[in-house]
């Protein structure tokens, strides 16, 4: 028995016909799926430029902005640890006045008596006082000079002709100063115009 005769045009099983019809050839060129336009998003040269120049502009200014808040706080700081400092050293002060004063007065009411023990504790005031300079402490000056009600405190007033109306004549009490603060004002005596 044989086999029909299938023809030239019939393609049998694994004939050459079956790998034309199975395998047809690459699609033309500008329809294959990478050779159109694609849109995924990427920015242009230009677009991812202007990105990154903005990026750059927003950190600068944060890097900016962080600096000057800490040479404010660093400023700040400084300032805080100077009043502090300053309060302290104002309070010692104020302590050691009347210190200041008692020995003055005990060096004036013992006079020529017990010309050593004068002597010792004028030392003890001199030394005193020299520690005190040395720390920008100064005395007010304000026998003579006209009453300011910023650095004197008046405790008397008294009708005399022979200082203008106004002048401190006499001090009962010294003041003195811390740099520009008045760590006590001087108590004074301030002259009127007699009646």
């Amino acid at each position: 028995m044989g086999t029909p005769d299938q023809g030239p045009g019939a393609a049998g099983v694994g004939g050459p016909g079956a790998a034309e019809e199975a395998a047809p050839g690459p699609p033309p060129i500008g329809e294959g799926p990478f050779d159109g336009p694609t849109d995924v998003g990427e920015p242009s040269p230009d677009e991812g430029y202007a990105e990154a120049c903005r990026k750059r502009d927003e950190y600068l200014a944060t890097l900016q902005r962080v600096k000057a808040e800490f040479d404010n706080y660093r400023r700040r700081s400084e300032r805080d640890r100077q009043a502090a400092a300053q309060a302290a050293t104002h309070e010692l002060v104020r302590d050691l006045l009347p210190v200041v004063d008692n020995l003055e007065r005990a060096v004036a009411s013992l006079g020529e008596e017990g010309a050593q023990i004068v002597t010792g504790i004028d030392m003890v005031r001199v030394q005193l006082a020299e520690l005190l300079t040395a720390r920008g402490v100064a005395e007010i000056e304000a026998h003579g000079h006209a009453f300011d009600p910023q650095i004197h405190e008046a405790v008397a007033t008294h009708p005399t002709s022979e200082h203008a109306e106004g002048t401190v004549m006499h001090v009962v009490e010294k003041g003195y100063t811390h740099g520009d603060a008045v760590i006590r004002p001087s108590r004074v005596v301030v002259a009127e115009r007699p009646a």
